[in-house]
């Protein structure tokens, strides 16, 4: 029997996601065209919005930054045979962690001490929330996506409840925290720039992108590189295989779940010490659902994920600047050429791989009959 042509694995993280993604860039298209709109003028827009200047880029890495955390989240535990839809809720205590450290030390440390506890503070915090979900995977069997999304509602409620009842800065109306000093402001990009004489507009861009891409590197390390990676891997792939070769799954859900916790809490770093310099209630804004989508479009690879990123990244700033740029193109519209990216190139996202391996079979099958 003749066995199944599978892709490569650069096809799998290169060319399937650019395929899937022209198939989904084709059918906005349609789409636009069919509301009455000019599709390359859309298109043309939106990347000129993302891209086309220093700004734009400026603000398509700093939404790329948080998506990089929220993706790797996802990507490790699915990489422990684990789907954690909780980045949501890990993100908003990984915010609380970043907050009680900036205000609790803000006044008697310096920056060069502060922010790294400060990192050290979300990471702690959100790990910790995805603890206890993994635990209950673990020793009692309760399924992950059913305690991981009650633990997003949790965690919103408990943030609301602290922002009204406790942190919530006297005399201002508004729920938010007292601002943070100035030590615990993670410099801007254009400061940094700034700093070695190359000027370059204001945006919230920081920092924690060199956190987001010291993350993608350390994880593809950790998963690629590193024996606790290969069993959280094997264990994901096979659990009764991986108990059989000594590995212990308990310990494997339970490393997973933490390191994504973790991830997921340093969105608070780019959110709140990089731009807005205290606690607010909706700082994470749907990031972590959006993670999800990042890094099934980026298969589960950080490099997908870096680039799935700068995608998503690229529709938040370039949907925007068409909302302003074209009258009634609503931000409902750019919604739905996201949903419409999310279906094709994440849901959808094997659909073409059979496909693409024929080709490629047929392809080395040609360049081997001609050498």
């Amino acid at each position: 029997m003749t066995q199944p042509a599978e892709l490569p694995r650069w096809m799998d993280l290169v060319v399937l996601p650019a395929f899937n993604l022209g198939v989904a860039l084709a059918v906005c298209g349609i789409v636009v065209a069919v509301i009455g709109l000019d599709p390359a003028q859309v298109i043309t827009l939106l990347v000129k919005g993302a891209f086309g200047s220093r700004s734009g880029l400026s603000y398509t890495l700093y939404y790329a930054t948080t998506f990089v955390f929220t993706g790797l989240a996802v990507a490790v535990a699915f990489h422990g045979g684990l789907f954690n839809i909780g980045g949501e809720g890990q993100a908003m205590i990984g915010g609380l962690g970043t907050a009680l450290v900036a205000l609790a030390l803000g006044p008697h440390l310096g920056p060069m001490l502060l922010l790294p506890l400060m990192v050290l503070g979300a990471a702690l915090a959100g790990a910790a929330w995805a603890a206890v979900p993994a635990a209950l995977q673990a020793w009692r069997g309760s399924h992950i996506v059913i305690t991981t999304i009650m633990f997003n509602f949790i965690a919103s409620a408990l943030l609301a409840y602290l922002l009204v009842n406790v942190l919530k800065e006297p005399g201002n109306m508004t729920l938010e925290s007292p601002p943070f000093g100035a030590a615990a402001r993670l410099p801007g990009v254009h400061e940094a720039l700034g700093w070695v004489g190359i000027d370059w507009p204001r945006s919230p861009l920081n920092l924690a992108l060199l956190l987001a891409v010291a993350a993608a590197v350390g994880i593809g390390m950790f998963l690629w590189q590193s024996r606790p990676g290969y069993e959280l891997r094997a264990t994901g792939f096979s659990p009764p295989a991986a108990h059989y070769a000594g590995i212990w799954p308990r310990r494997q859900v339970m490393r997973s779940m933490l390191i994504s916790g973790a991830l997921a809490g340093c969105v608070g770093i780019n959110e709140l010490a990089g731009v807005q310099g205290r606690l607010l209630l909706d700082f994470v804004a749907g990031a972590g659902f959006t993670g999800i989508a990042v890094s099934l479009i980026g298969r589960n690879h950080p490099l997908g994920i870096v680039l799935a990123s700068l995608l998503f990244g690229a529709l938040y700033q370039g949907g925007a600047e068409l909302a302003f740029e074209i009258p009634g193109f609503s931000r409902e519209m750019v919604t739905t050429l996201q949903g419409l990216i999310v279906l094709f190139s994440g849901a959808m996202a094997t659909v073409a791989a059979p496909w693409l391996a024929r080709l490629y079979a047929l392809f080395r099958r040609q360049e081997g009959g001609r050498g």
